[in-house]
C-alpha cells in the first residue's frame, strides 16, 4: 500500500523538535497529530499506536530542521492507527530494521542483524511458522551484511525468546531507536529522504494490519447481521 501525503489544515503549529508546552512553542510531530486529532496537547496521544508515535518522535528528532516539514503531510495518516497485537509492535520493528540493516555503518550493523532476527523470531511464535524459517525480508536484508549476520546467529543462539512483554517493553522499541539513530548518523547528504522513508515504512505497516483488522470486524458484524 502506498503512502500518500495528506494535507494538514492551515495555522496549524510548526513542526520543530522536542517537547512543546503548547501549540504557541511549536510541535512535534505526535504533539502535532494530537492537535489535529482534537484530543489533549502530548507527543504520546491516544490516537496511534505506541511504537509507531515512537518511530515518529524519533524520526521528527533525528531530521535536519529543514527536512522536518516535509513529514508534516504524513501526520494525519497516523491518527487512528491503533491496535492491541503484538503482530503490529514485531511488524513494525522488523520493517525498520531490516531496512536501516544495509544502510546503517558496520559497527552497528551487527545491533541491527540482532533485531531482525529477534523481531522475526517473535513474528515466528505469533504466526506458528519455524523460527528457523525467516522471512523474505529478513532474509534480503541479512544477505546484504554477512558479517554482521554471522555475527548475530552466534551472538542469539541459545538464548531464550523474549517474552510478549519484555519484547513489546524493551526489544521492540530498541529496534526502532537504533534503525533510526543509525540512519540518522549516516554520512550521506540522503539523510532526511531516508528517516522520511522509515516513517513511511512504519505508518505502512501499522496501516495494513489496522485495515485487516477492522476488515475481519466487519466481516463477522455482517455474518452475525444474516444469522
Amino acid at each position: 500500500m502506498l503512502m500518500k501525503d495528506v494535507r494538514a489544515p492551515d495555522a496549524v503549529p510548526m513542526l520543530s523538535r522536542g517537547k512543546h508546552r503548547h501549540p504557541g512553542k511549536g510541535a512535534c510531530f505526535m504533539e502535532l497529530a494530537s492537535f489535529l486529532a482534537g484530543g489533549r496537547w502530548s507527543d504520546h496521544p491516544v490516537c496511534t499506536h505506541p511504537l509507531l508515535a515512537g518511530v515518529a518522535r524519533l524520526v521528527n528528532d533525528n531530521t535536519s530542521d529543514a527536512g522536518r516539514q516535509q513529514l508534516a503531510g504524513l501526520v494525519p495518516s497516523v491518527i487512528g492507527l491503533v491496535s492491541a497485537d503484538l503482530r503490529v509492535d514485531a511488524r513494525i520493528a522488523l520493517r525498520l530494521a531490516t531496512a536501516a540493516l544495509p544502510v546503517v555503518a558496520a559497527e552497528r550493523q551487527c545491533a541491527m542483524a540482532v533485531s531482525v532476527l529477534a523481531c522475526d523470531h517473535m513474528l515466528a511464535v505469533l504466526d506458528g511458522r519455524s523460527p528457523d524459517t525467516l522471512e523474505k525480508r529478513s532474509q534480503e536484508a541479512l544477505a546484504q551484511a554477512p558479517r554482521a549476520t554471522r555475527w548475530a546467529g552466534k551472538f542469539t543462539r541459545g538464548v531464550p525468546a523474549a517474552s510478549a512483554a519484555a519484547f513489546r517493553r524493551r526489544v521492540a522499541p530498541h529496534a526502532v531507536r537504533s534503525a533510526v539513530e543509525g540512519v540518522a548518523a549516516t554520512c550521506t547528504p540522503h539523510r532526511d529522504r531516508l528517516l522520511r522513508a522509515l516513517l513511511v515504512d512504519a505508518i505502512e505497516e501499522c496501516a495494513a494490519w489496522v485495515g485487516r483488522e477492522e476488515g475481519r470486524r466487519d466481516a463477522r458484524s455482517s455474518g452475525a447481521g444474516r444469522s
